[in-house]
């Protein structure tokens, strides 16, 4: 199947599907919903700013506009929104994964507490996060208006992770392994034997090289996202869904590994750009096949695993 772009909503999308259609969820979703309204992102594309904040030039570079999360965060309505927005998104969610399927979700400091509260409520377990550090735009400012007077202050720190909530849906077999073995789900997939998933994984802001084949003001690096996605389909098989492909940067993760992917992308313009954008992010940095992909020797139990499930897909 390899991937498939879809020009649409994901509420839209995941309603019409089957339950137990899709096998894992790594997605980088549209935080407030406010920012990513369409009148919202024209401002910002317009350089308008609205809700999105443009930082200023910085020798002589224009910088990428973003988000207002402290806007979201403080307003006790627009927290609700989110809450809201995501509660039903994780029951819709629930339903077309498989058991034991994953969901990978970027959050930020501020409103991780919003999306844990919302999925769990919405039937998902939590099983963690993964800490992503980089060195963000967000934070670190001093009181405004009174930079001078208050020079040695900072209103809240500055952002130095980025964190990814684990989520899984409830196994319906009576232990993991069953699970595996009936649904290809239920665990995260070790970059080799010897390396087991890891919650802290050092990264860095998203290269150049990427940002001049597609300018996303959320485009998260290859490198970190191929980890990720690795690590979602456990057998190295199924069906990963990104219901906010953006950039496409997630299903041109899932295109280096040979996995089958499916993404929505409702804004025509981010659509457009994607399209674009999968097959060209996908070919970046074919040297960097090292955790698949160091060719890890295929021990006995995984060639017997092979052998007993029909999803189980030759990736290393």
């Amino acid at each position: 199947m390899g991937y498939t772009l879809i020009h649409a909503d994901c509420f839209d999308w995941m309603k019409e599907q089957k339950p137990h259609s899709v096998t894992a969820i790594v997605t980088d979703p549209p935080y407030g919903v406010k920012e990513y309204s369409s009148q919202e992102v024209e401002k910002q594309r317009a350089g308008r700013g609205g809700l999105w904040r443009i930082p200023p030039s910085f020798d002589g570079h224009i910088r990428q506009a973003v988000p207002r999360f402290s806007v979201i965060n403080d307003d006790p309505k627009e927290r609700e929104n989110v809450y809201q927005f995501f509660h039903q998104w994780a029951q819709e969610a629930i339903r077309i994964l498989v058991p034991g399927g994953h969901v990978l979700i970027a959050s930020t400091p501020l409103l991780s507490d919003i999306l844990s509260r919302a999925m769990r409520d919405g039937g998902f377990e939590r099983r963690g996060e993964i800490i992503r550090t980089v060195s963000t735009l967000r934070g670190g400012d001093r009181p405004k208006g009174a930079e001078q007077e208050f020079a040695d202050l900072s209103v809240i720190p500055k952002g130095l992770w980025e964190p990814w909530g684990i989520y899984r849906k409830p196994l319906s077999e009576r232990t993991v392994a069953e699970n595996l073995k009936k649904w290809g789900a239920g665990a995260l997939r070790r970059e080799h034997v010897d390396a087991p998933v890891v919650d802290l994984i050092e990264s860095t802001k998203t290269p150049q090289l990427e940002r001049k084949i597609v300018a996303h003001p959320s485009l998260k690096p290859q490198k970190f996202l191929r980890k990720l996605v690795y690590s979602s389909l456990p057998l190295g098989c199924g069906v990963l869904f990104d219901p906010f492909a953006g950039s496409g940067s997630t299903l041109a993760a899932a295109e280096y590994f040979g996995y089958d992917s499916i993404g929505t992308e409702r804004d025509l313009t981010f659509y457009n750009d994607a399209q674009m954008a999968i097959p060209k992010l996908a070919g970046l940095y074919p040297e960097q096949l090292e955790f698949n992909l160091q060719k890890v020797k295929k021990t006995e139990s995984e060639e017997g695993r092979r052998t007993s499930f029909a999803c189980a897909v030759d990736v290393v």
